[in-house]
């Protein structure tokens, strides 16, 4: 797994905009982008580590401001289809009616 990747996804809520902060400041959050993570659409963005010679994306979503969601993961050549965006969505969707039935108090 890329640990770089990992890495700022969990920091990502995290960071400031603070021009002296370490790492030069550089503002992540929703605006994490390539080569580490990229936002697909309607609220799903994926992480793209790779291992190996082997690209992988994890889905995800944010449930607020402390909260990252991870779908599911795959392994890729070429475009994420379609279909695993969708796969995401609906899950993203069956989250938000409901946190309380996977573990999130609010």
């Amino acid at each position: 797994m890329h640990m770089l990747g990992l890495n700022a996804l969990r920091k990502q809520r995290n960071q400031s905009d603070d021009q002296s902060s370490p790492g030069g400041g550089e503002r992540q959050g929703h605006e994490l982008r390539r080569p580490i993570a990229d936002i697909l659409r309607d609220g799903i963005y994926e992480l793209r580590p790779s291992y190996q010679g082997v690209n992988y994306r994890i889905l995800y979503f944010f449930s607020g401001k402390n909260i990252v969601v991870i779908s599911h993961g795959l392994s890729k050549k070429a475009k994420v289809p379609a279909i695993e965006i969708d796969r995401a969505i609906e899950r993203k969707n069956k989250y938000e009616a409901n946190p309380k039935v996977h573990g999130v108090k609010r």
